[in-house]
């Protein structure tokens, strides 16, 4: 009986003990990048904006987590966050839906946000986002975010969108 307890009693505290580990191997990367819609936009016309190509720095961030990119085993977006840049003391009342997708070099283009029906008073708002996994993505040197916008009246002005992203990280515990 004893024997039953102690192996019961070693086998709970085992489970726990590996969840506790499991979670020293998830971690979150933030990226932050800016698109301009421009000035004299067309109403209900969907445009691309293209974004700069935004560096990983994964290896550097894979290291401080102690892993490495051999060990990750998915990558999703936790959290995409839109805030006015410019012009100060402006809301999102022009837009009407944006649509983001991920590029990289040598993959397809993956719809990972979007937001439709956007509140005319927000300042900033967070998008819905996919469950894809981006691991293929992040893991390489660089990846870009296309941009497609609908806005609902024209714009006298450009304005300055600061893009502000969360991806959750899940590494495997020592390598297997």
């Amino acid at each position: 009986m004893k024997t039953k307890i102690l192996l019961l009693t070693g086998l709970i505290l085992f489970t726990f003990g590996c969840k506790k580990l499991h979670e020293l191997t998830q971690f979150d990367m933030d990226y932050d990048t800016s698109i301009t819609i421009p000035k004299a936009t067309g109403i209900n016309s969907p445009i691309n904006i293209p974004t700069p190509d935004i560096t990983t720095d994964s290896e550097s961030s894979f290291e401080n987590n102690n892993t490495n990119k051999d060990l990750i085993e998915k990558i999703v977006l936790k959290s995409m966050q839109m805030t006015i840049g410019s012009p100060k003391g402006e809301d999102f009342s022009f837009l009407k839906s944006i649509e983001i997708q991920i590029s990289a070099e040598g993959l397809s283009d993956i719809k990972i946000a979007w937001k439709d029906n956007i509140s005319a008073s927000d300042t900033t708002f967070a998008l819905e986002t996919s469950d894809a996994d981006l691991k293929d993505y992040l893991t390489k040197d660089k990846y870009k975010l296309k941009v497609k916008t609908t806005t609902d009246e024209i714009l006298m002005q450009d304005h300055v969108i600061d893009i502000h992203s969360v991806f959750f990280v899940d590494a495997e515990i020592l390598g297997f």
